[in-house]
């Protein structure tokens, strides 16, 4: 699908209220806009501080409300993390409770991001300059 994007998402202050190492109650909307998203054919990867047990909680946890991630800490599923490089992930979009200005709520994420909106948020392009690719 020519449209869709890859949309990495925070968990905790996110997806469910922040009350790590717990998992808090979902955020109001969280899921039924992240099962709208996958519906339509984005890509959703879990990218959180949470690793090992607590880590595992938050995706059944996920699985359990319907959804299953592309990936999980990691740009594909088949990747192999190397402690050499950096940890940074390849995706379109990252939706995080940390960002300047803080969260939005999820209605106005979906809408936004949704492949039905004609004034969606659009992968950048790559640029040429005089030093190739940037």
């Amino acid at each position: 699908m020519p449209n869709s994007l890859t949309i990495a998402v925070d968990f905790d202050g996110t997806i469910v209220e922040n009350r790590f190492p717990e998992i808090g109650k979902p955020i109001l909307f969280a899921f039924e806009s992240l099962k709208k998203l996958q519906n339509e054919g984005h890509r959703l990867i879990l990218w959180t501080y949470r690793h090992g047990e607590r880590l595992n909680e938050a995706v059944e946890f996920c699985e359990q409300h319907g959804i299953k991630f592309y990936a999980v800490n990691k740009s594909y599923p088949e990747e192999e993390f190397d402690n050499s490089i950096s940890r940074k992930i390849l995706a379109d979009i990252f939706i995080d409770d940390r960002n300047i200005g803080g969260l939005k709520g999820w209605g106005e994420i979906c809408q936004m991001l949704s492949i039905e909106n004609p004034q969606k948020v659009k992968k950048k392009k790559k640029r040429t300059g005089l030093f190739g690719r940037f």
